[in-house]
């Protein structure tokens, strides 16, 4: 039982520094650095953990936190709170409505989904992830972090993902503010080719962003002229799911 609650330890100290090298945890637990790394490789091994892209010498979290998460939420208040403003939502627009989460691993996670009965329709499976600067619910987020945050997320520099990905520091800075002004987020093919989405994000008591609820569809259906109307019933849902969740 020991090396298990170590283990668990040492997953959790990861999740908090990643990435994070092996020398850097051995300050932090004060253990030999041979059971550290003896540690990170069995978690590895069974997906908790996996080497940082960019530095293999530093370790973050594995995809099967991900895929644990979207379970977890199953029965939060959250989750129950939001599932019948999506499915209304849907039912008004004929899109398909995503609910995603913020993961440690500075991405967003789907955590639940209500599909429209189009033939062609945007999928995201249930614990897909995706890139915070580069999509609406990530951003919808991004926008109401406290401002430490975002720089330093912004310092781990900004992929691209398209022609249109905001990849340019100045540029997402100004979009987040232009978030925050309307109270949603727009992705015109700036993640996937082809694919849009508006996002709202649903906060807390706070003002902290626990989730965001998106409208998501294919380009072909993606109309400018529909965005302020999308934009309100997107907010007012995002503010229906924060109510319900207070309330339950």
């Amino acid at each position: 039982m020991k090396s298990v609650t170590r283990s668990l330890r040492i997953l959790e100290a990861v999740a908090q520094h990643q990435p994070v090298t092996v020398g850097e945890l051995t300050k932090i637990f004060g253990l030999p650095k041979s059971t550290v790394q003896r540690t990170l490789v069995t978690l590895a091994e069974a997906g908790w953990l996996r080497a940082n892209r960019k530095d293999t010498t530093r370790w973050e979290i594995g995809a099967r936190v991900l895929a644990v998460r979207p379970a977890a939420l199953q029965g939060s208040s959250l989750f129950v709170a939001a599932r019948e403003p999506m499915v209304r939502l849907r039912d008004q627009v004929n899109e398909t409505i995503h609910l995603s989460v913020p993961d440690a691993v500075q991405c967003m996670v789907v955590v639940d989904r209500v599909d429209c009965d189009h033939a062609v329709r945007t999928f995201h499976a249930i614990g897909d992830t995706s890139p915070l600067h580069a999509t609406a619910t990530g951003r919808a987020v991004l926008a109401h972090l406290p401002v430490q945050d975002v720089e330093e997320f912004i310092g781990r520099g900004l992929d691209r993902y398209s022609e249109t990905t905001p990849v340019d520091p100045d540029e997402l800075r100004a979009e987040l503010h232009r978030i925050r002004t309307d109270g949603y987020a727009v992705n015109r093919n700036q993640y996937r080719p082809g694919v849009c989405a508006i996002a709202a994000p649903v906060l807390d008591e706070e003002g902290t962003p626990l989730a965001t609820v998106a409208l998501s569809m294919p380009d072909s259906r993606y109309d400018a002229d529909q965005l302020p109307v999308w934009g309100r019933l997107i907010t007012d849902t995002a503010a229906e799911i924060a109510g319900r969740r207070l309330g339950a």
